[in-house]
């Protein structure tokens, strides 16, 4: 399917929007798998906080926001810096998710690449990510947008996968 996505910064327009693609993606995923870490639900509350201390992403098609993630110089508590390539200026990719409908066909790539671009012009080193394994996980995903694995933990008894792509100078 050929699918014209469109890649914003996001603005406190898209908190809503975002929160809802968050909580569907989640749900599909508890509909699908029964509940788990990934059960969340957002609130346009949490998203504006999220705003304000990172850069969101919004992936739309047409007007309509199916897509989204958040990049932080922050390191999420999730993840051990010990399982990754030493850089000076690493950049966490957190809180992906795609719409429901939306998935598989481009729209998450159409957002890893303007990541990818955005960590660069950051000035980050790299992108580090985690990403649950197993069936409700998205590894093959993240292998496929180049990502590298570093390293398999178990965090709260949920098995995870850290990716890392390096920024190349």
């Amino acid at each position: 399917m050929n699918i014209n996505v469109s890649i914003y910064l996001a603005t406190t327009d898209d908190a809503e929007a975002i929160a809802e693609v968050i909580t569907d993606a989640s749900q599909d995923l508890t509909d699908k798998h029964g509940p788990g870490q990934w059960s969340a639900v957002a609130t346009k509350r949490g998203i504006l906080h999220n705003m304000s201390k990172a850069k969101v992403l919004v992936a739309k098609v047409d007007s309509k926001v199916v897509g989204t993630l958040r990049l932080t110089a922050s390191r999420p508590w999730v993840i051990d810096p010990a399982y990754f390539t030493p850089v000076y200026r690493p950049i966490y990719l957190v809180d992906m998710a795609v719409r429901p409908g939306y998935q598989r066909i481009g729209v998450g790539r159409a957002l890893i690449e303007k990541a990818k671009a955005m960590a660069a012009a950051l000035t980050g080193d790299s992108i580090r990510l985690d990403a649950y394994e197993g069936i409700a996980g998205a590894g093959g995903f993240y292998e496929k947008c180049g990502f590298t694995e570093m390293g398999l933990i178990v965090y709260k008894k949920v098995p995870h996968i850290y990716f890392e792509w390096l920024i190349e100078k």
